[in-house]
C-alpha cells in the first residue's frame, strides 16, 4: 500500500504480492535528477526522545499497571554514525523483574508499512472497534480497552519500519539505505539491540511478532539476531509469506496454494452445493485434492487430456462454487483477483483480498477484475484516525512531523536477499527472498526456539496452504519440526478484525508464551 487512499490498507500487507513484472520494473526504475539531488542532502540528526505516560488495564480480573513510552531511538551504521531515527511505542508492566519478564517486538509489513494495524487492532492495551466485515465508515471512532491484550504475558514494543510512522532517515542516509530486504533486516536488528541496551533487557525472554511482510522480516531477522548473539525464545508469524519465488510467472504453485482458501471462502459465502457442516474436515479433503489430482493436472499443462480436464474442472467447481465452464476457460488456473470478482458476480458483489468476508459493489458486474478491495477501504479510516488521535491525546507524543501510514520508497525496493545457512542452495545470494531457510537455520542453531504460525482461512493475500508448505519443508529433524505449531481462525489476513477470532487467538498466544518463555 503505497498510494493514497489505497495505500492506507496495504500498510500491513501492501506490496507483499506485487507481481514479478512490477518488481522487475521497480528495480530497473532510475531516479530523476531532482530526486537524486534531494537524496544527497544531509538530514538533521534529532536527539532520542520519548513521552512517558502511566495507565492501567484489567485482564482476566487482574489489574495491570503499565507504562507507555512513545519515542525514538537512533540506529548507527558501521562507522557508528546515526543513519536512522526509529519510532516505537512500548508498553511495560510496572513492578516486575525485567530479567524474567518477556519482551515482544511487533511490526506490520508492506514492505514499507507502519505498525498502526497491529498496534490499534491486535494485542496492545487498546483497540479500535470496527464494523468488520461490513465497512466501518466515517468517524467518530471508538477506542476501547483491549480485553484480549497480551500485556499480561509480555511487554510489547511496536516498531514503525524506517521511513514509516515517525521513523526517518537521518544524517547522510537515503531511502535506499532502508528500502530492501537486507537493508530492512539490518535496521530492525540495530533497533532491537539498541532497545535492549537502553532498557536493560538483554536477559529478558525475547519474542518477535510480525504480520504479512513482517513474517518475512521475522524469519530473516531471526538469523541476523542469532548471528549477533541475540537468541530468541519465540516467534509469532501472523499471515505469512516466506518464499517470494513461489510467485514467479509461469509457476503453478500459487494456484495450488490458493485452492483451499477458495474453498473456505466459498463455504463461508454459501456457494457450495451440499455445503459441509464442518469447515475443517472439508479443507482436509481439499488439501488432498490440491496436492494430488489438481497438482498433477496442472503439471501436465497443454498435454492434459480433455476428459481429465473435464473431471478436474468438475471437482474444482465442487470445492469452489465457480462454474465448470469458467474453470475450464481459465485452464484450471484462477487467480485470486479473478476469484474475487467471479464468486459473487451473480449478486453484483466483489470480495476483499485481505479478508474475503468483506463484500462491496463495483462499477459494473461485467469486468474481469474488482475495482477495489472492500477489506482495505472498509477499515483504513478507522485505523489511521485512531492511531493519530491516540498518539497525541493519550500518549502525549508531540511532534511537527506527519505520521506516515506507509513509505513512499516501495517502488525502489531491493528484493535481493543473502540467505542464512547452507544446503540445497538456500544460503547465499537470492534474487527473491526465501526466508523459511533463514528460520530453519536459526532453529537448528537455537533448538529451543518456538514458532507459532497463525492463519486466517479467508485470507487471499497470504494463503494458509502456502504457509503450511513452506514451514513443513524446512528440512528439520522430527524433534525440531515439533517446534513449529499452526493455528487457524475464521477471519482474514488481519485475524483480529473478527473479535471472536481475536479471543481464540489470545487463548492460543497465552499457551504459546507459557511454553516458549520458559
Amino acid at each position: 500500500m503505497n498510494r493514497l487512499p489505497r495505500r492506507l490498507a496495504t500498510l500491513s500487507l501492501g506490496a507483499l504480492l506485487l507481481g514479478t513484472q512490477a518488481i522487475a520494473h521497480a528495480q530497473d526504475k532510475k531516479p530523476d535528477d531532482a530526486k537524486q539531488h534531494d537524496n544527497e542532502k544531509e538530514q538533521p540528526i534529532p536527539p532520542e526522545k520519548s513521552s512517558v505516560t502511566h495507565h492501567e488495564i484489567t485482564l482476566d480480573g487482574k489489574t495491570i499497571h503499565y507504562t507507555a513510552t512513545a519515542g525514538t531511538l537512533l540506529i548507527r551504521d558501521e562507522e557508528e554514525k546515526p543513519y536512522g531515527s526509529i519510532f516505537y511505542i512500548a508498553y511495560t508492566q510496572d513492578g516486575v523483574d525485567a530479567k524474567s519478564r518477556p519482551v515482544t517486538f511487533l511490526y506490520n509489513g508492506g514492505p514499507g508499512a507502519a505498525t498502526l494495524w497491529l498496534h490499534m487492532g491486535s494485542v496492545g492495551p487498546v483497540r479500535v472497534t470496527t464494523s468488520s466485515p461490513a465497512a466501518t465508515g466515517a468517524g467518530p471512532y471508538q477506542v476501547v480497552p483491549n480485553q484480549y491484550s497480551l500485556l499480561d504475558k509480555t511487554d510489547l514494543v511496536f516498531i514503525d519500519a524506517p521511513l514509516t510512522g515517525y521513523s526517518r532517515a537521518v544524517g547522510k542516509s537515503t531511502p535506499k539505505d532502508f528500502a530492501g530486504v537486507d537493508q530492512d533486516l539490518k535496521a530492525f536488528d540495530k533497533f532491537i539491540e539498541r532497545y535492549l541496551v537502553v532498557n536493560q533487557r538483554w536477559n529478558s525472554p525475547k519474542f518477535l511478532f510480525g504480520e504479512s511482510y513482517g513474517t518475512t522480516r521475522s524469519a530473516g531477522l531471526s538469523a541476523v539476531l542469532q548471528e549477533n548473539g541475540v537468541s530468541l525464545n519465540g516467534i509469532v508469524l501472523l499471515s505469512s509469506i516466506l518464499n517470494y519465488g513461489e510467485l514467479a510467472a509461469g509457476m503453478d504453485t500459487q494456484y495450488i496454494n490458493n485452492l483451499p482458501s477458495y474453498a473456505a471462502i466459498a463455504w463461508y459465502h454459501n456457494k457450495l452445493q451440499n455445503k459441509p457442516a464442518d469447515l475443517k474436515p472439508f479443507l482436509e479433503e481439499v488439501r488432498g485434492f490440491a496436492r494430488g489430482d489438481y497438482s498433477e493436472a496442472l503439471a501436465e499443462g497443454d498435454q492434459l487430456p480433455p476428459a481429465k480436464l473435464d473431471a478436474i474442472a468438475a471437482k474444482v467447481n465442487q470445492y469452489t462454487g465457480l462454474s465448470v465452464q469458467y474453470v475450464k476457460d481459465a485452464k484450471l488456473r484462477v487467480s485470486p483477483t479473478r476469484f474475487r470478482k467471479e464468486l459473487l458476480r451473480g449478486e453484483g458483489d466483489i470480495l476483499g483480498r485481505y479478508d474475503a468476508r468483506f463484500e462491496g459493489t463495483d462499477v459494473d458486474n461485467a469486468g474481469e477484475y474488482p475495482g477495489y478491495d472492500p477489506s482495505d477501504t472498509g477499515i483504513s479510516g478507522a485505523f489511521v484516525a485512531a492511531e493519530n488521535d491516540y498518539l497525541t491525546r493519550e500518549l502525549k507524543y508531540e511532534t511537527t512531523d506527519t505520521y506516515r501510514p506507509s513509505a513512499n520508497s516501495i517502488g525502489e525496493w531491493d528484493w535481493k536477499h543473502r540467505g542464512a545457512g547452507a544446503g540445497r542452495g538456500f544460503g547465499g545470494q537470492q534474487a527473491m527472498p526465501y526466508v523459511a531457510g533463514d528460520l530453519a537455520d536459526t532453529i537448528r542453531k537455537n533448538p529451543k526456539l518456538k514458532v507459532m504460525s497463525a492463519n486466517g482461512y479467508f485470507d487471499l493475500a497470504t494463503p494458509f496452504f502456502a504457509t503450511e508448505y513452506d514451514l513443513s519443508h524446512m528440512m528439520l529433524t522430527p524433534d525440531l519440526a515439533k517446534n513449529v505449531e499452526f493455528t487457524y481462525y475464521p477471519s482474514g489476513h488481519m485475524v483480529y478484525l473478527n473479535v471472536d477470532a481475536l479471543k481464540d487467538f489470545k487463548h492460543d498466544l497465552d499457551n504459546f508464551y507459557s511454553g516458549a518463555a520458559k
